[in-house]
């Protein structure tokens, strides 16, 4: 490919981790509208908002195999076309039961996303730009979650600013319609881009050859491999970035820092996410995935030991704002964008798809895991301890890539299989 269609063919494709990242945070500024117009009980509530992630479980284990039968693109184009039902569903959809059956579709689309996406960016992205190409998936996804939390505060805003003026239904009396209808938008983008876009090479390559069977990822040649690519999603979600997207807000509101709503506190977060995030971009190819690993996991878990300091102490205000920030900087230049450019490189050809969503299904399940313990840590350790015990996971990320992961930057698919087999 020459540069400028390399270049739109990763905009494209990057789009569904924009997909991605607003399908799963536009739900935060719904959820109370919802609850609310349909009067959910706690059993409701949880599965509405679970419902996704029943999808998205549900897409990662059909995208492995699909994703070899029918190609990478083909998937793409069924994970675009899923997202677009979805937006259209929960902006229309009257009854909860659709509702809820539009959620689990989006969820589908997230889950096939999540796996295919970096799958295609890694096979199509010359080896001295892998990591950077792999990388903007990472960042299509941060600046979804920030366009959620923007779109949502600028639509309640307009609904409040015309409520008693307007009868408009989808934008000022259920404005949380208007909020789930914007992802529209960049569903259309995306199968409309599809279209101009090329499948997969290293898909065309090995088109005839067997697919590798799910007993071959635990076969002793990759046994490395396969271990890096389970304990490096399973580190991200333990990291305690879930501590401060979900948490974040209130965990600051109840230190003393005063911001005039949620909205505000979430669109901090998410631009400093993305604006760190780019860092990874310019450096991942140069500096290396190792490096910036090593470096990242460090400093998060100093960043994390602070934090709880800082709650233990009682300092808070800006000295507890500029320690949870610069947990966010190591974060997303290491640990958020690293383990997709990884376990997209280090699985041999026939079965890199079935381990890539081996990988993102760890990534899934300790999502889920977390997002449960963590407010019984809150509860039951304090929230001093809840940040340090998230900091020793961060601690235990950097002596396993101290350990077990080589450098791989731009090295081929085949030179990266030879370093794995011989260490």
């Amino acid at each position: 490919m020459n540069r400028s269609f390399l270049v739109m063919t990763t905009i494209v494709a990057s789009l569904g981790g924009f997909l991605f990242g607003f399908d799963m945070a536009v739900v935060s500024g719904i959820l109370p509208f919802v609850r609310e117009q349909f009067g959910l009980n706690a059993l409701q509530e949880g599965w509405f908002v679970s419902s996704a992630l029943a999808g998205c479980i549900l897409g990662v284990i059909i995208s492995s195999d699909l994703s070899d039968r029918l190609g990478r693109k083909k998937l793409l184009f069924i994970a675009a076309f899923l997202f677009l039902l979805a937006a259209i569903g929960c902006a229309l959809f009257a009854d909860l039961a659709w509702l809820i059956t539009a959620r689990i579709l989006g969820g589908v689309a997230v889950g096939i996303a999540s796996t295919v996406v970096p799958l295609y960016l890694s096979e199509i992205a010359p080896d001295d730009k892998r990591g950077r190409l792999v990388t903007y998936y990472q960042l299509a996804v941060t600046i979804g979650i920030l366009v959620a939390y923007l779109s949502n505060a600028m639509l309640l805003n307009y609904a409040l600013a015309n409520a008693g003026k307007s009868t408009n239904w989808l934008f000022v009396k259920e404005v949380w319609r208007g909020m789930f209808g914007v992802g529209v938008i960049p569903a259309v983008l995306f199968l409309a881009g599809l279209t101009q876009v090329p499948e997969s090479p290293r898909w065309l390559m090995r088109e005839k050859q067997t697919t590798g069977s799910y007993k071959e990822l635990f076969a002793p040649e990759i046994k490395r491999a396969m271990l890096i690519g389970i304990l490096l999603p399973l580190f991200s979600q333990f990291s305690g970035i879930n501590a401060i997207i979900y948490y974040g807000p209130s965990i600051l509101h109840d230190a003393g820092i005063t911001l005039s709503n949620s909205f505000i506190s979430q669109i901090i977060f998410g631009a400093a996410n993305v604006f760190f995030t780019i860092f990874a971009i310019w450096k991942v190819d140069s500096l290396g995935r190792r490096p910036l690993y090593l470096w990242g996991t460090a400093g998060a878990a100093v960043s994390l030991a602070l934090t709880g300091i800082c709650f233990f102490t009682g300092a808070t205000g800006l000295p507890l704002l500029l320690c949870v920030m610069l947990f966010l900087a190591f974060f997303a230049f290491s640990i958020g964008p690293l383990k997709f450019v990884i376990a997209a490189e280090i699985f041999p050809d026939h079965i890199r798809a079935r381990a890539l969503s081996v990988s993102i299904m760890v990534m899934w399940l300790a999502d889920t895991l977390v997002g449960q313990i963590t407010p019984i840590l809150l509860h039951e350790l304090g929230t001093a301890q809840t940040f340090w015990f998230f900091a020793a996971f961060c601690v235990l990320a950097f002596i396993t890539v101290y350990k077990l992961l080589p450098e791989t930057k731009g090295q081929s698919f085949e030179e990266i299989q030879r370093t794995m087999r011989h260490i």
